[in-house]
């Protein structure tokens, strides 16, 4: 089984999307790039090398002249600069040079680290993605966002570099404990409510399979995600305009994942912030209330939350103004004009996020 998706940009062909149900193809899509007889370096992270990386190993040592690996830790803490050094250091000790390759095995913290190795090791040297968990199959492995944390700001640090493959083994999925799946599943919510109302709902019709990981199925919703993505990075590759839609649950999700201290996952800050999100569309009418009820609603079934405990509004609304996307003091917030479609919207306030942030909310009841 292979299937493909090519990623354009500046209107030519940049690098392939292969789908696959095994790893069995990846030594010779790297030998189709011209990756042969060079040193592969495998960033991958502790919980993933255990499960993947010998395997990746064995496979890519024939084609190679030297194959090492880096584990980092896992766990968005690691994200940041020292880890990063490491990698350098080891990169630099087996001297790779640029016509070497480095290989992201894992998950989105694992790409966007490898990714940024990348563009700055000997300014910039290519890495392919072989992304392991939803999450990064379907977002963070396509369009070329690198980058690392700083002391908790999430990628304030990061450059735009192409991979020059994403090569997925739609399998490893299977691996994933339930929290990290379902985690990785509000990105694929948030593609459909921004850019494909058809998408959202095939989503909630195969919600059963979906859950229970139907590998055919998966493939499909995969690639489906990833052919969205694909749309709008083509039509925006920097970040100058539509691909900010991409960014819709992420502006307050991002302030909730570092108010909680990152107890909670990724895709469960971005199922907050997409609620909190909907309903700001809701109150400027932009979409109907039954339509924000089905949203918010729609969460729960795939097991992501639609409220939050022990966090501080006004700390929450403080931290948006530390984001990377914030634009000359304004927050560029996505919110849904209709159900499919997403806008770019600078007109937020903190009275809205204040109201949004309350309605997610949850405050026990004692009575």
């Amino acid at each position: 089984m292979e299937k493909t998706l090519t990623v354009n940009y500046q209107e030519k062909p940049c690098y392939d999307i292969i789908f696959e149900h095994s790893f069995e193809g990846f030594p010779q899509a790297l030998e189709e790039l011209g990756f042969k007889k060079r040193k592969f370096a495998i960033i991958t992270d502790s919980n993933v090398d255990k499960l993947y990386a010998k395997e990746i190993e064995e496979l890519i040592t024939p084609i190679s002249s030297a194959v090492i690996k880096c584990v980092i830790p896992a766990g968005e803490s690691n994200k940041n600069l020292s880890e990063i050094e490491k990698i350098y250091e080891e990169l630099i000790l087996n001297h790779f040079d640029r016509h070497d390759l480095i290989i992201a095995l894992g998950g989105g913290v694992v790409g966007d680290m490898a990714g940024y190795t990348a563009a700055n090791y000997l300014r910039g040297i290519s890495f392919v993605q072989v992304p392991t968990t939803l999450l990064a199959q379907t977002d963070s492995s396509i369009g070329g966002k690198t980058g690392v944390d700083f002391k908790g700001y999430k990628n304030m640090i990061g450059a735009f570099h192409m991979p020059k493959l994403v090569y997925m083994n739609i399998l490893t999925l299977k691996s994933l404990d339930d929290r990290q799946y379902i985690s990785g599943f509000a990105e694929v919510m948030k593609h459909g409510l921004i850019k494909d109302a058809d998408f959202y709902t095939w989503l909630i019709d195969n919600l059963y399979e979906i859950c229970e990981r139907d590998i055919d199925v998966l493939t499909e919703m995969v690639s489906k995600s990833c052919d969205i993505k694909r749309r709008v990075v083509e039509k925006d590759p920097t970040e100058k305009g539509d691909r900010a839609l991409l960014n819709f649950g992420h502006t307050l999700g991002h302030a909730i994942e570092k108010a909680k201290n990152f107890e909670l996952s990724h895709g469960e800050c971005v199922a907050l912030g997409s609620v909190a999100a909907a309903y700001i569309s809701w109150k400027k009418d932009m979409i109907s209330m039954e339509e924000y009820y089905e949203i918010r609603d729609m969460f729960v079934p795939f097991g992501l939350p639609i409220s939050v405990e022990d966090i501080d509004v006004d700390e929450v609304i403080k931290l948006t103004k530390s984001d990377k996307k914030a634009d000359s003091d304004k927050i560029r917030f996505i919110l849904l004009k209709k159900l499919g479609k997403a806008v770019i919207d600078t007109s937020v306030t903190d009275e809205d996020m204040k109201a949004a942030l309350n309605e997610i909310l949850y405050v026990e009841n004692n009575d």
